[in-house]
């Protein structure tokens, strides 16, 4: 008759002491009380959600506002740079004469 034999790590279960503070131990005996889970489970979620990286935060969808401007079938909007630019020319003049 042969015989397996099943071998265990000697770390597959760790026991660790570990000293809390007060206020540490109230906030983790009221998760135990709260979700009803053992002591172990809620220190371990605890230790988990704090080492853990932190999630980049989800984006917000980008939504551009828009204005109804109306139409004007006369102006010529393939020129509108070169009219933007004349506007900007023009404000540039009427600020330089205000300095003489």
């Amino acid at each position: 008759m042969m015989m397996q034999q099943i071998s265990r790590c000697y770390d597959d279960v760790v026991r660790t002491t570990v000293t809390l503070d007060p206020d540490t131990e109230k906030l983790l005996r009221n998760a135990v009380r709260e979700r009803g889970t053992s002591f172990k489970a809620a220190l371990n979620d605890a230790v988990r959600k704090g080492l853990a990286p932190p999630r980049p935060a989800r984006a917000r969808r980008f939504v551009q506002k828009t204005y109804a401007m109306g139409t004007n079938d006369h102006f010529p909007w393939d020129k509108a740079l070169a009219m933007a630019d004349a506007m900007e020319d023009e404000e540039i003049v009427r600020k330089l004469s205000v300095r003489k």
